[in-house]
């Protein structure tokens, strides 16, 4: 077993795990953005969002929830960003939900994430946007 996730949800590495039931587990990121964020994970191994089984993803919506309460709540934080990397920027390829708590004025998004906003050339780039990912929607539909 390569996968580093798959390895702490057997228990071969440690981990300071934070929640565990029959198909998730979460615990605490190793290099956190702040005090209490967590990795939630499934057992069951899962590449990205993109390879989830469609009846995983209600119990991990419904998981992701609990440990964001729970973090919110030790921690006394203001809020949680729940957070889902697919390939680009995702270290360890096993599905996981990062759980990071915030506070009004953390600098988090200054500091470390930078969401440049870049609008659409005009009415017809945002069209012509929509009517790609429509269609692809089409497509999944009918596969």
């Amino acid at each position: 077993m390569s996968c580093l996730f798959c390895r702490i949800a057997s228990g071969e590495v440690a981990a300071h795990v934070v929640y565990s039931d029959e198909r998730f587990l979460a615990f605490l990121d190793h290099r956190p953005l702040f005090p209490g964020h967590a990795l939630l994970i499934p057992r069951a191994h899962v590449d990205t969002l993109f390879d989830a089984p469609a009846d995983l993803l209600g119990p991990l919506a419904a998981a992701t929830q609990r440990v964001s309460v729970a973090v919110r709540d030790a921690t006394e934080a203001d809020g949680i960003f729940n957070a889902i990397n697919n390939v680009v920027s995702q270290s360890v390829p096993h599905l996981h939900v990062h759980v990071v708590p915030r506070r009004r004025g953390d600098g988090l998004f200054a500091r470390d994430f930078v969401w440049r906003r870049r609008p659409y050339a005009g009415d017809e780039e945002a069209e012509a946007t929509r009517a790609s990912i429509r269609a692809a929607i089409d497509e999944l539909r009918r596969g």
